[in-house]
């Protein structure tokens, strides 16, 4: 009872700290030069990093195929239902297709100068793609890997992109409008657009709600908008500013690199920060796997991923 009493008043006064909430497991995989985008298939496990010349492929925390693909790349995207994925190169202005079963190359389309952003539409087998200087959006054909068509676009360089397959719509941030603006992808028209923070560059929507994250780069806070008004209806606090965001859809949790060397875990139903977690460098692009939770971090100073479950 008397070492209990001692135990206590040492950590009241700060002599003694309080072991972690959480037993956190943080795992780093060595993946190649300067990975800048993380996607994960979280139908097989697979996770593929996209880096300065390659793509890096991640089971199990192992690395078990690099893919020479040329670049620098800056974002991927995987198609979970056909397992295809998909890189954009800005510089050559390309997408380019791996088969996520053997992990070849399937083909390089061309999709427009700049083209830096990617995500897929699953139900139509559609990709699009974006971040010229004028704004417009490529779309391309999941099935023959070919450019479809390329639409107009409404408000300079596009950032980032996330596609609501069930909605019908795709929601790109732009830079300088510092909007989110809306694709009816039916229509093939944007119709409509949401003021959110300063520079907003990585966005993620959880899907039951209809509410989008959105990572404001140029301000220390997180827009929330509605995806049914179109309106940013909250902010959430960050200590640092934040470039990418990932939501885990079974708990409405939010992960956003926006603390300061680490990770920030957000409860979407309160949009309320419920914990930080050091990471000892500035992170990166953010994803997570939706079975089995584990959150994985780009860290392009160590040339790194980090794997990262319990948090």
């Amino acid at each position: 009872m008397r070492a209990k009493l001692i135990s206590t008043l040492l950590l009241a006064i700060g002599l003694v700290t309080a072991p972690p909430a959480h037993a956190e497991d943080v795992v780093t995989i060595a993946v190649g030069d300067r990975p800048a985008a993380v996607a994960v298939n979280s139908v097989t496990g697979a996770v593929y990093v996209a880096g300065s010349r390659s793509i890096t492929v991640v089971a199990a925390n192992l690395v078990i195929a690099t893919v020479d693909v040329g670049g620098p790349l800056s974002d991927i995207a995987v198609n979970e239902r056909t397992g295809r994925v998909y890189a954009a190169n800005p510089g050559a202005g390309t997408v380019t297709v791996l088969d996520g079963d053997s992990n070849a190359v399937l083909g390089v389309i061309a999709a427009g100068p700049g083209t830096s952003t990617v995500d897929v539409d699953e139900n139509a087998n559609t990709i699009y793609a974006a971040g010229g200087p004028a704004g417009a959006v490529t779309v391309l054909d999941g099935v023959s890997d070919t450019l479809r068509e390329t639409l107009s676009g409404p408000a300079g360089p596009l950032i980032g992109v996330r596609v609501d397959a069930g909605r019908r719509v795709a929601y790109f941030t732009g830079d300088r409008s510092r909007t989110v603006e809306v694709l009816d992808t039916v229509g093939k028209t944007f119709v409509g657009a949401a003021p959110v923070g300063n520079a907003p560059a990585g966005l993620d929507l959880h899907e039951a709600s209809n509410t989008l994250y959105v990572a404001n780069s140029g301000i220390h806070h997180m827009s929330v908008v509605d995806g049914a008004t179109r309106a940013e209806t909250a902010t959430v606090l960050l200590r640092s500013a934040a470039s990418s965001v990932a939501v885990h859809q079974a708990s409405d949790t939010v992960y956003t690199n926006g603390g300061p060397n680490g990770l920030v875990r957000i409860d979407g139903r309160e949009n309320k920060v419920t914990g930080e977690l050091s990471l000892g460098t500035n992170a990166g692009d953010v994803a997570v796997d939706q079975h089995t939770r584990i959150v994985y971090v780009a860290d392009p100073q160590r040339d790194s991923l980090l794997a990262i479950a319990g948090f």
